[in-house]
C-alpha cells in the first residue's frame, strides 16, 4: 500500500522533461475499491482541439490502462490538461513539458534541492517505484561524472563532507518494446555547518582610514555578530613588542532574539604620535567555523595654512552659497529620490540582474494555510503582486505554490528559491505567521543579516500595531524598506506605493506594458 501510495499522481499541476517515459495514475480510495466498477475514459483537452478521447489507436506513444496513462515517451506536443473519467467521478492534472538541456546530462528545472549537515548521513537513493520492474540498469553521476553503477540501486550513503556538495543525478535505464529509454532524477546537495552555529561576520568596511591629528587620542570600535563560544580581539602587536599607548578594553556582549552574540571591543591610542600612523590594526572574530579580520589604518590629517582676510572672505560667501545651493539639491533629492532613480535606471538602462546567477527578482511570502486562500492577503500576494511587477514591468517572481516543482521537501525547496531570488518580499498581516511563512521569514533573514545575499522589502498589507511577534532582527531593515499599502490610494500605477517598490526592486532593463495605469480594484481597503 504505502509502494502504491508513491506511483499516485497527486498533484494536479505537473512537469516533465521530454524524451522520458512518464505516467499519470489515479488511485481509488477504499471507498471506490468497493463499490461497484464503472466505465473508465481518459481525455485529453487542449486549447485548439477541445476534449479527445484517448485509447489505445490515440498514438503509438501513449498507452492506456485503466487507471493509468503511459507515455514512451513524453513529448513537447503532450503539454495540456489530461482528464480521468470513472462513472461520475472525474480528476484532472495539467501537464507542463519542458525542454530537456542539451549541454547537460540534467534539466536544472527537475532539481531537488536538499541541504545536509556536515558530518551528518548523506543518502542518495537511486529508486523508481512505478518503474521498478522494468528497470535493468541504474548509474550514478555526480556534476555529471559517473561515480556508481549497477543492476538494481547503486545507493550512495556516507558521512557528509564538505566535497560531496553538487549534483547528484540517477539515470535508470528502461527497456519497452525494443527501444531503451532513459529517466533521470537529479538531487542537488548542498553541504552546510552546523545550524546552531554561524560564520562570525564583523560588521562594517573590511579596511578602514582613519584621519589623526599628533598627540591627540582616538578610539577605534570593532562590533560583529558571534557565537557564544566565539572571540573578538584587537592584534597590535609589532615584531619589537607592543606600543605602550596602545589598549585594547572590554567591550560589550548581548545575546539576540535569535540566540546569536552581538560584541565590540574598543581599541584606544593614547597621545597618538608617528609609530602609530600607516600601521595596520587589525580586530578579529574568530569560530569554529572561520575567521574574519577588519583592518584599520591610522592617516595624518593634513595641517590648515593660514588664509587671507578677503580671500576668506569671498570664500565664506561661496561656500555659503554653495551650501545653499547643496541643502536646497538635498531636499529636493531626498522628496524626490524615488523619482530621479528610477528615471536614472531608465535613461541609463541599467541592469544589475544579468551576472548575479539569480533566477528570480523576488520570492513572495505571505499568508497561507492559515486562513482561507479567498482572503485579501493571498489575492494581493497571487494576482495584484504578479499583474503589476511581472506582466506590466517584467520582473519575474517566485510564488511557491504555483513555481514549485514536483518532488523533493518543502522546506528545502523554500531555502532554494529563496538563495535563487534577489529580494524577498514579506506581505505582512495581522495573522502573518504561521509554520511555512515561519520558515520563509527565517530563511530570508539568514540570507539578508548572515550571508548578505538578499535583500528584504517588507509591505503591511494590512495596519499591525504590534510587531513583537516578528523576529528581534527585523529591526535592523532599514525603514525605508518598509512599505504600507492602501487600497484606494495604490490602485495606479503611478502611485507612490508602486514607485516606492520598484526602487526597492533591482534595477532591471524592463518596458512597461502598454494599457491600463490602473489596476483593478479588487480588494478592498485595510
Amino acid at each position: 500500500m504505502h509502494t502504491l501510495a508513491k506511483t499516485c499522481t497527486s498533484r494536479p499541476h505537473i512537469t516533465a522533461v521530454e524524451g522520458e517515459p512518464f505516467y499519470l495514475k489515479f488511485c481509488l480510495s477504499s471507498s471506490e475499491q468497493k463499490s461497484k466498477p464503472s466505465t473508465i475514459r481518459w481525455y485529453k483537452s487542449g486549447e485548439s482541439h477541445g476534449r479527445v478521447g484517448l485509447n489505445p489507436s490515440s498514438s503509438p506513444r501513449i498507452s492506456v490502462h485503466d487507471f493509468s496513462l503511459e507515455f514512451w515517451p513524453i513529448e513537447l506536443d503532450d503539454r495540456g490538461t489530461y482528464i480521468f473519467q470513472m462513472g461520475n467521478d472525474t480528476r484532472q492534472w495539467t501537464l507542463n513539458v519542458i525542454r530537456r538541456n542539451k549541454n547537460s546530462c540534467f534539466t536544472e528545472k527537475q532539481v531537488t534541492s536538499k541541504s545536509i549537515e556536515v558530518q551528518k548521513v548523506l543518502t542518495i537513493p537511486c529508486t523508481n517505484s512505478y518503474y521498478q520492474r522494468l528497470i535493468n540498469r541504474t548509474t550514478l553521476y555526480k556534476d555529471c561524472e559517473k561515480i556508481a553503477e549497477g543492476d538494481t540501486n547503486p545507493l550512495l550513503q556516507k558521512n557528509a563532507e564538505f566535497k560531496d556538495q553538487g549534483y547528484y543525478s540517477c539515470v535508470f535505464s528502461i527497456h519497452h518494446n525494443g527501444k531503451e529509454f532513459n529517466i533521470i532524477k537529479t538531487f542537488n546537495i548542498t553541504i552546510v555547518g552546523d545550524n546552531n552555529n554561524i560564520i562570525p561576520a564583523l560588521l562594517g568596511p573590511k579596511l578602514n582610514h582613519v584621519e589623526v591629528e599628533l598627540g591627540k587620542d582616538v578610539q577605534l570600535n570593532c562590533s560583529a555578530l558571534l557565537n557564544e563560544k566565539d572571540q573578538l580581539y584587537w592584534n597590535f602587536w609589532r615584531e619589537n613588542g607592543s606600543d605602550p599607548n596602545v589598549h585594547e578594553e572590554e567591550g560589550m556582549r548581548t545575546r539576540t532574539s535569535e540566540g546569536k552574540w552581538y560584541a565590540s571591543k574598543i581599541l584606544r591610542i593614547e597621545n597618538v604620535n608617528e609609530n602609530n600612523l600607516n600601521f595596520s590594526y587589525n580586530c578579529t572574530a574568530v569560530s569554529e567555523g572561520g575567521i574574519d579580520t577588519n583592518s584599520y589604518i591610522l592617516l595624518k590629517k593634513a595641517p590648515g595654512a593660514d588664509i587671507p582676510g578677503h580671500v576668506f572672505t569671498g570664500g565664506m560667501i561661496i561656500a555659503v552659497s554653495i551650501s545653499v545651493v547643496v541643502v536646497c539639491l538635498v531636499i529636493v533629492g531626498v522628496i524626490y529620490r524615488v523619482d530621479l532613480v528610477l528615471l536614472y535606471r531608465r535613461f541609463m538602462g541599467r541592469d544589475e540582474t544579468l551576472t548575479d546567477g539569480k533566477t528570480y527578482d523576488a520570492f513572495v511570502s505571505y499568508l497561507k494555510e492559515c486562513r482561507p486562500e479567498d482572503g485579501e492577503e493571498y489575492t494581493f500576494a497571487v494576482e495584484i503582486l504578479p499583474r503589476v511587477l511581472e506582466k506590466h514591468f517584467g520582473y519575474k517572481l517566485c510564488i511557491f505554490e504555483r513555481d514549485v516543482m514536483p518532488g523533493g521537501a518543502v522546506v528545502d525547496e523554500i531555502h532554494s528559491l529563496i538563495e535563487k531570488s534577489r529580494r524577498l518580499i514579506i506581505v505582512l498581516s495581522k495573522r502573518y505567521m504561521c509554520n511555512r511563512v515561519r520558515y520563509e521569514l527565517e530563511s530570508g533573514l539568514h540570507e539578508a543579516l548572515v550571508e548578505r545575499k538578499i535583500k528584504i522589502i517588507l509591505i503591511e498589507f494590512t495596519p499591525v500595531s504590534d510587531l513583537t511577534f516578528l523576529p528581534q532582527s527585523l529591526t535592523l531593515l532599514k525603514s525605508h524598506r518598509f512599505l504600507k499599502w492602501k487600497a484606494d490610494k495604490s490602485l495606479s500605477y503611478n502611485s507612490r506605493f508602486w514607485k516606492n517598490l520598484l526602487y526597492l526592486m533591482p534595477a532591471k532593463t524592463v518596458k512597461p506594458a502598454a494599457g491600463d495605469s490602473e489596476i483593478t480594484p479588487v480588494l478592498s481597503a485595510p
